[in-house]
C-alpha cells in the first residue's frame, strides 16, 4: 500500500510538473523603471511576435489583457504577421488597440518573409497605426514628452542606415524609446543614448527552467542566448526581451515559457 501511495504521488507531481510546463496561457511580465526624464508614470504595452496566433474569440484574451493595464501607449516590436498562418488573428488584435492606444509598429524578420512587408507597414498606417523605420516620433503622455524610435528588421536590409538616422537626431532631454525587433544586436543599439530599448524575437529561448536556464535556444544568438528574455539593465538605460506571444505557430513547444504581455512602467525617480 505504501509504494502504490508513493507511486501514485509521484505520478500526480510528474502530471503537474508537465502542466505547469506545457502551460501556454497569456501572462502580463511587468518592469519597473526609474528615470530623471519622467515627472509622472508612463506604462507602454509591449507585443511581439504574435505570428497571427489564436487568442480566443476576436482576440478578446489578448485585446482584454491589455485593455486591463490601462496602458498610455501599445509597442509593437515585430513579427505581428506571420508568414505562414492567416493574417486575420493579427489584424483583429491591430483594429482593435490601434482603437483605443497610439499604437508604434516596427517589422519583424516573419513580415520580411512573407514577401509582403511593404503592403503589410501600409496595412498598419491605413489602421492608424505609426510604423518607424527610422523616424522618430515625439508623443505627448501625462503631460510630458516621450521621444519613440523604430528601425526594420536587419532583413529589410536598411536597419543599420535606419538607426544611425534615428539615433543622430535624439533629445537629451526627453525619455528616449527604441524600439527593434532583435536583441542579439543590443551592442549595436548601445551606440546611441536611448533610456529604453525594447525587443522580441528570441521566444523565450523556447525552452526554460526557471531560476536554472533563462532559455535554451534563440534564433540570431544560437544555444544558452545572453538575451532570451526579460530584463537587462545598462549604464544609462534598459533593455527589454519579450518572450512574445507565438503558441500555435512554433513546431517547438513551449517549456516554462508562457507567452507575455510585457508592461514598462517608467516612474520618475524619488
Amino acid at each position: 500500500m505504501k509504494h502504490k501511495i508513493q507511486k501514485a504521488a509521484g505520478l500526480m507531481l510528474c502530471a503537474g510538473l508537465l502542466t505547469a510546463a506545457l502551460d501556454v496561457r497569456l501572462k502580463v511580465a511587468t518592469y519597473v523603471i526609474t528615470s530623471g526624464k519622467v515627472m509622472t508614470p508612463l506604462r507602454l504595452a509591449v507585443l511581439s511576435d504574435l505570428h497571427s496566433c489564436v487568442y480566443g474569440k476576436d482576440q478578446h484574451a489578448l485585446v482584454d489583457t491589455v485593455a486591463a493595464q490601462a496602458p498610455d501607449a501599445v509597442l509593437l516590436a515585430g513579427d505581428i504577421v506571420d508568414d505562414d498562418l492567416p493574417e486575420k488573428n493579427a489584424w483583429t488584435v491591430i483594429k482593435a488597440l490601434s482603437a483605443v492606444y497610439p499604437c508604434y509598429y516596427v517589422t519583424g524578420n516573419h513580415e520580411w518573409w512573407s514577401g509582403e512587408a511593404e503592403r503589410i507597414c501600409s496595412q498598419m498606417e491605413a489602421y492608424g497605426v505609426t510604423v518607424l523605420r527610422g523616424e522618430n516620433a515625439s508623443l505627448t503622455l501625462n503631460g510630458q514628452t516621450v521621444m519613440l524610435c523604430g528601425i526594420d528588421d536587419p532583413d529589410s536590409g536598411q536597419s543599420v542606415k535606419q538607426l544611425e538616422k534615428a539615433g543622430a537626431s535624439l533629445s537629451k532631454d526627453a525619455y528616449t524609446v527604441l524600439i527593434a525587433h532583435r536583441p542579439e544586436r543590443f551592442a549595436f543599439y548601445q551606440r546611441y543614448p536611448f533610456d529604453l530599448i525594447v525587443c522580441g524575437h528570441a521566444h523565450g529561448g523556447q525552452w526554460r527552467i526557471p531560476g536554472l536556464m533563462n532559455g535554451l535556444y534563440a534564433p540570431g544568438q544560437g544555444l544558452f542566448p545572453s538575451h532570451a528574455g526579460g530584463r537587462y539593465d545598462f549604464d544609462g538605460g534598459t533593455m527589454l526581451v519579450s518572450r512574445g506571444l507565438a503558441r500555435e505557430s512554433t513546431h517547438v513547444p513551449r517549456i516554462f515559457n508562457r507567452p507575455e504581455v510585457v508592461i514598462a512602467e517608467v516612474v520618475p525617480e524619488t
